[in-house]
């Protein structure tokens, strides 16, 4: 079906489903397919984001041709193989389905956060599918060298989310994401209202960040050599905002073990959103950076 496109970019948006093992994927195709230009599409992906947080850097690539997409399980894209986690080799299988759909390949693939750690399992495993990955701040904890550290707060973060609920869980999730470099035994949760969240609990345990749905995500180890063996450009990359954060450590991680340096992008974790998730970053800078980096072949 088609609908008006958000962000105000100009045109339609072709919404179409994919039947996949376990799940029916449901992506957005902004623009023409083939594109008017030649140049192949720009799939924009991410990690328990859903396409609903790239509308307004959708908007800023009037020129291309632009794919957004939700993964199983969430958004509009519907589970029926009975499980909740989310697994990285499974979700790069979906997304080959989505770009193969498209006949356009390789395509151009911007992906963010977990959608970085599917978009890497991705060219490890169809690196046939992409022409040039920017993965912004994979959250791949298990290349840390503080990895057991790091891993241990993220289990306290679940276990504060079973026993109190989401408050607790994400106030214990931001500390982790804001601590500036090697973890310690110093990491501890502190109370919510100091983050202004919820002290009550509202029973949910679901939250795909705190529920330990994503461990997998945060555990994968991306296969180097098949990444450097691809004919893929990949591109690792971090907000100038997450210096010395765990994201940004976790970036530089994977860059040195490809033998690059990271590409410093404006703005934070989410530097590319609007008004979608209420903390914006800087969209339009990020967007010129991110046409730079595509263009620089």
């Amino acid at each position: 079906m088609s609908s008006a496109q958000p962000g105000g970019r100009t045109g339609m948006t072709d919404t179409r489903t994919l039947e996949a093992p376990g799940a029916t994927l449901t992506y957005d195709v902004h623009g023409p397919l083939p594109a008017a230009d030649g140049q192949p599409p720009l799939v924009m992906v991410g990690q328990p984001m859903d396409a609903s947080g790239f509308g307004t850097l959708a908007s800023l690539f009037p020129d291309r041709t632009v794919v957004t997409y939700d993964p199983r399980g969430l958004g509009r894209s519907v589970r029926s193989d009975g499980r909740t986690d989310h697994d990285p080799e499974q979700q790069a299988e979906d997304l080959h389905g989505v770009i193969t759909a498209l006949g356009a390949g390789p395509v151009d693939v911007f992906a963010s956060s977990g959608g970085a750690v599917t978009a890497l399992a991705l060219v490890a495993a169809h690196p046939g599918d992409v022409r040039t990955l920017v993965a912004h701040e994979p959250p791949l904890l298990a290349m840390l060298p503080d990895a057991e550290q790091a891993f241990a707060a993220e289990r306290e973060i679940q276990a504060a989310y079973r026993k109190q609920g989401f408050g607790a869980g994400m106030a214990g999730f931001m500390a982790l994401t804001s601590w500036q470099g090697a973890f310690t035994d110093a990491f501890a949760i502190p109370e919510p209202a100091q983050f202004g969240l919820p002290t009550e609990d509202d029973g949910a345990r679901d939250n795909p960040l705190l529920s330990g749905a994503s461990n997998a995500v945060t555990a994968y180890r991306p296969d180097i050599e098949a990444l450097t063996a691809a004919p893929t450009r990949v591109v690792i990359a971090a907000g100038t905002e997450s210096r010395g954060t765990l994201t940004w450590r976790t970036s530089v991680a994977v860059a040195e073990a490809l033998g690059q340096e990271v590409t410093v992008f404006p703005s934070h974790h989410g530097g590319f959103l609007g008004g979608e998730h209420g903390y914006a970053g800087e969209p339009e800078a990020f967007a010129t950076t991110l046409r730079e980096v595509l263009t620089a072949r």
